[in-house]
This record gives C-alpha cells, sequence and structure tokens, in this order.
C-alpha cells in the first residue's frame, strides 16, 4: 500500500484505498470493488469500538464502585459516545495526531497490564484448551470470526494511504520512506499488545477467556479498572482514525455529486449523524463485535490483504 501511493507515472499520488482501485480496475469498477468493502470495514469498526468503549467504561464503574447501583450499558455507551460527538468535529487527520499518538502509548499500557495480570493470576482450574464447536456449522463460523479477528488486528491497512496523504512528498524524499518507518514501528505496537496477550491469555485461561481479556480479569481491581480506562481512551482514538476516511467519502459524495456547498454546518451535521447512526447499532446489536468477526472473513480479510495484491499485480503488468 505504501509503496503504491505514488506508484503511477507522472506524479499522481493515490491519497484514498478507492483511487487505487480505480487506477487498478477502472474508474466504475474500481469504486464498486474497493468502496462497499472498505465502508464496512470503517463502518464496522466504528460500531465495535463504540460497544467496546461502553463495556470498558461500565467496568471501571464496577471496579471502582462496586456498591453503585449498576448501570445499563446502553447508557455507557451513550456517555462514550458524547465524547466522539466532540472529536468528531477535528478536520483531519492531521489535527487527530495527538489523539492517535496517545491511543498507541494506552494500547501497550493496557495490553501489558492484560498479561501480566494474567500470570499473577495463575492457570485457571478445570481450564479446557479443546476447540469450542458444537457443531460443523459451529466450527465454520469459528473459523470465519477467526479469520476476521486476524484481519481485524490489521485493518489500518484500511486507512493507510488516507494517512499518507497527509505527508508532504517530493521527488527526492518521498512520502513513502517515513510512512514505511511508521509501518515498521506499528508493526512492532501489535506484535507487543497481540502476541503476549493471546499466548499467556490462552494459557492461563484456555477457550473460557472472553474477547476482551480484561472483561475476564477481576483482581487487582484497581489495576484492572485503570486498565479498562486505558482501553476506553485507545478506542476513543481509534473511533477517530477509522471514521476520518468515512467523513471524506460523505462530505465529498454531498459536495461533488449532491451539491452541496462545503462549510461548518455540513460537516458538523453529517459527522454528528453518522457517530449517532454508529452508537444506535452498537446499543441494539451489542454483540457486533463477534458478528464483525464472521463478516471480517469476507471485507477485511480481502481489504487487509487480497485486494492491495491485486491492484499491484495490475499496476506492475
Amino acid at each position: 500500500m505504501v509503496e503504491m501511493h505514488e506508484m503511477v507515472p507522472g506524479g499522481k499520488r493515490n491519497d484514498r484505498y478507492h483511487q487505487l482501485g480505480q487506477e487498478a480496475f477502472g474508474e466504475k469498477l474500481g469504486l464498486w470493488i474497493v468502496v462497499p468493502q472498505q465502508l464496512l470495514v470503517e463502518v464496522g469498526t466504528c460500531i465495535v469500538y463504540m460497544v467496546t468503549g461502553g463495556k470498558s467504561l461500565k467496568k471501571v464503574h464496577e471496579t471502582f464502585c462496586p456498591d453503585c447501583k449498576q448501570i445499563r450499558t446502553t447508557y455507557w455507551i451513550m456517555v462514550f459516545a458524547s465524547v466522539n460527538f466532540v472529536l468528531a468535529q477535528i478536520p483531519n487527520f492531521n489535527s487527530i495526531s495527538a489523539i492517535s499518538a496517545g491511543a498507541a502509548v494506552m494500547s501497550l499500557s493496557y495490553s501489558t497490564i492484560a498479561w501480566s495480570a494474567s500470570i499473577k493470576k495463575g492457570i485457571s482450574k478445570d481450564i479446557d484448551y479443546t476447540v469450542k464447536m458444537k457443531s460443523t456449522s459451529d466450527g465454520v463460523f469459528n473459523f470465519f470470526s477467526a479469520l476476521g479477528d486476524v484481519a481485524f488486528a490489521y485493518a489500518g491497512h484500511n486507512v493507510v494511504l488516507e494517512i499518507q496523504a497527509t505527508m508532504p512528498s517530493t521527488a527526492e524524499k518521498p512520502s513513502k520512506i517515513p510512512m514505511w518507518r511508521g509501518c515498521v514501528l506499528a508493526y512492532i505496537g501489535v506484535a507487543l499488545c497481540y502476541f503476549p496477550v493471546a499466548f499467556i491469555g490462552y494459557y492461563m485461561f484456555g477457550n473460557s477467556v472472553d474477547d476482551n481479556i480484561l472483561i475476564t480479569l477481576q483482581h487487582p481491581a484497581w489495576l484492572i479498572g485503570i486498565a479498562n480506562l486505558f482501553v476506553v481512551i485507545h478506542v476513543v482514538g481509534g473511533y477517530q482514525v477509522f471514521a476520518m476516511p468515512v467523513f471524506d467519502m460523505i462530505e465529498t459524495f454531498l459536495v461533488t455529486r449532491l451539491n452541496f456547498s462545503p462549510s461548518t454546518t455540513l460537516r458538523f451535521t453529517t459527522r454528528f449523524l453518522y457517530v449517532g447512526i454508529t452508537m444506535f447499532i452498537g446499543i441494539c446489536v451489542p454483540f457486533f463485535g463477534s458478528l464483525l468477526g464472521f463478516l471480517g472473513g469476507f471485507a477485511f480479510a480481502p481489504t487487509s490483504y487480497y485486494v492491495s495484491r491485486i491492484c499491484y499485480y495490475y499496476l506492475i503488468f
């Protein structure tokens, strides 16, 4: 993806994933191949982050105030959404660089807390390492869910070009040089976050571990509460990163196709509605993360791995 950003002769930059698709497959076909899948990835990720943020806020509340009245996850999702209603008005990727950096630090922090607390807790009693499968169809669903989970870990591929578009580029200093450095650091960060949690978490809890291992962990309470707070900060930043390309698509469509005038009012309205819609879906379908894992086998994997390689083939040959 990084290399293909400026691969087209003549100095043209593929600043959007769909522009790369159009360059490889043609003006119309490229849009139909890339845009639906990219939207599913980005909108789906935003919904997952909405639900995750709400559940993590609920866990923080229950951890630090165990005797307080229980508050439904629905209301915590609304609280999380209220933060994103405000941050969604940030104009572009350059403006959320600090939020993105903070989210990266938080992800490393809560991941470290998760695997270290798992070691502290020790191996669970009656641990079971067998595959959770009641039927063949259940196994097929789990297979696609696993494929989607792996692709979800690298869903950032879908916004690589949009991020690289914010970097200055010249023939002497192309943008791919600093972008490559950033990608290498990002993958190191992903490895440090996912691998210890995956291996240690499964070793300690077996197949009974929750999707969010911090939900499984209970002690030490203060540390788990802080870790869940870190999760909230992380998904706030992640939501903005994945929502920004969607904002760009919607606003570009409204201005170029429906002749709306670009304005602060247009930006406020479209972004407010988008956050509201993802909040509503997250409230109505709180198990969306499980469904997204299944859908990920069809959308996350292609946009992260297959489509980019096919585009590369078409551009080279």
